[in-house]
């Protein structure tokens, strides 16, 4: 398969040591054909139309002067990205640590030749020539990686001089210091909700109990392998912009936006402009 050029050396992937990659990999492994289903708050056409949004500012910024622009893809999971990306015209590096996923992305694109995919061990590029990628995006991953910083790190060493690395769908600073605002956005949301037979049907999912016994066992469990998703261990935007313009970066847009899950929509388009809970951000090497 034609590798666009951007590939050092990948003759045997390296399993992590690291137990949470491992712990990670299996888990997407397991839930990856019920992926989309799980997380409504992705796969919905506000959130997708807000991610086509935040592509085309990417291409329209982007300043590089390769004929044929390559995206990489850290964590495609089931394509989300990958999709949008394909669809604007550019080559496509797709990498994960889930085999299911990858083969999944192959069969939802099967026909296309601009697509290459990549088994990944989690938090490294080593396999990547410098200076060899259009466009590094990363969303809604940062948060099962480790050392997310190195990863961004090296984000930065595969971006060409005029590419863009595209961070998304993490939870914003505030989020961690909820204000009255986003508290009554969330109170109006439970109350307009109410009653109803899918909230129901949550109380009739065995895993919902494992999920319960696992966290008096380990109160920082997560089911899906999420590590920086808490109050004293999140992601810190602050840290990550810095790491970026010591890196030769300038920050083109941050934006904190409020994510929409299946809300009542009369609440959610008087709160969106109000309040917010996670960032987008798009940064260009000079």
């Amino acid at each position: 398969m034609d590798s666009f050029g951007i590939i050092v050396e990948f003759n045997k992937r390296t399993m992590s040591d690291n137990s949470s990659i491992k712990a990670n990999t299996a888990v997407h492994n397991r839930i990856s054909c019920n992926y989309e289903s799980l997380h409504k708050e992705i796969f919905n056409p506000e959130e997708q139309a807000r991610i086509r949004q935040c592509v085309n500012l990417c291409l329209k910024t982007l300043r590089t002067s390769s004929k044929f622009k390559i995206a990489l893809d850290y964590g495609c999971g089931s394509g989300n990205l990958t999709k949008h990306f394909l669809e604007s015209g550019l080559r496509v590096a797709a990498v994960d640590v889930s085999i299911k996923f990858l083969k999944m992305v192959r069969n939802r694109f099967a026909e296309r030749q601009d697509l290459i995919l990549l088994n990944t061990s989690g938090g490294r590029l080593e396999y990547i020539k410098d200076k060899s990628i259009d466009l590094c995006a990363c969303y809604s991953v940062l948060h099962h990686v480790p050392d997310y910083l190195a990863l961004i790190k090296e984000f930065g060493r595969v971006t060409k001089t005029g590419g863009i690395i595209y961070l998304d769908h993490e939870r914003c600073s505030s989020f961690w210091h909820k204000n009255d605002v986003y508290k009554n956005f969330l109170l109006l949301c439970s109350k307009k909700s109410g009653f109803s037979f899918a909230r129901l049907r949550k109380y009739l999912k065995p895993h919902n109990y494992v999920n319960v016994i696992m966290r008096t066992f380990d109160k920082k469990y997560q089911p899906e392998g999420d590590i920086h998703v808490w109050e004293d261990d999140h992601i810190e935007w602050e840290e990550i912009e810095s790491l970026l313009r010591k890196s030769g970066f300038e920050i083109v847009i941050k934006s904190d936006y409020l994510s929409y899950n299946n809300y009542p929509p009369e609440i959610y388009n008087k709160y969106k402009n109000e309040c917010c809970d996670y960032t987008a951000l798009i940064a260009r090497k000079l």
